[in-house]
């Protein structure tokens, strides 16, 4: 049995991770959109209700597919509920995965990591595992929030761990209290 690590986000919490003020503070489509185009494949790490999954399976289109990862099951709970009987359901993989294993199966052209990197335990690890499943020509989002979660100096250590792992990072998109980047992997940035 998987302990969930004590700085992830209760189940019991899951709504204040998905309403009205969070989607106006943090637009899934204007954040989403830039990256995803009809047809990929997105990988939600740490998806907790949908809030970005949802939006991710809108982006992918009919053709495209989503796995929404997460290591509580009530989290992936909340989340086959708001998309049961609908399209999206199709598009949308739910996927329990634990500490030390995504239990991915398949190549992605793009991940999420909203706020939650800094959660876990072996970032180093986390990157590494990441590397082999993300295609030659695929992004990764990472943001992590600004206030009371990770100083600058977290961030930037952050960041050379997924560089370590094999990625180059940019600049990510300019959001509210947040620090963002855009990882690649170093094969396709000397392209």
């Amino acid at each position: 049995m998987t302990t969930v690590h004590p700085r992830v986000c209760p189940v019991e919490l899951a709504d204040s991770l998905d309403n009205k003020l969070r989607r106006w503070l943090q637009n899934p489509h204007k954040i989403l959109a830039p990256y995803l185009s009809e047809g990929m494949c997105a990988l939600d790490v740490g998806c907790g209700p949908g809030f970005f999954s949802i939006e991710l399976a809108r982006l992918v289109g009919p053709g495209g597919r989503v796995i929404a990862a997460d290591l509580q099951q009530g989290m992936l709970d909340k989340l086959a509920a708001k998309i049961r009987g609908t399209d999206l359901a199709t598009r949308i993989h739910l996927l329990k995965c634990d500490t030390s294993n995504l239990n991915l199966s398949e190549p992605v052209d793009f991940i999420l990591t909203f706020y939650m990197v800094h959660e876990v335990p072996d970032q180093a690890a986390f990157f590494r595992q990441l590397y082999p499943w993300l295609r030659e020509t695929g992004k990764i989002l990472l943001v992590e929030p600004r206030m009371y979660h990770v100083s600058r100096k977290q961030f930037r250590e952050t960041l050379h761990r997924a560089e370590a792992a094999g990625f180059v990072s940019t600049l990510g998109p300019s959001l509210l209290l947040s620090w963002s980047a855009v990882l690649i992997k170093k094969a396709a940035a000397a392209s």
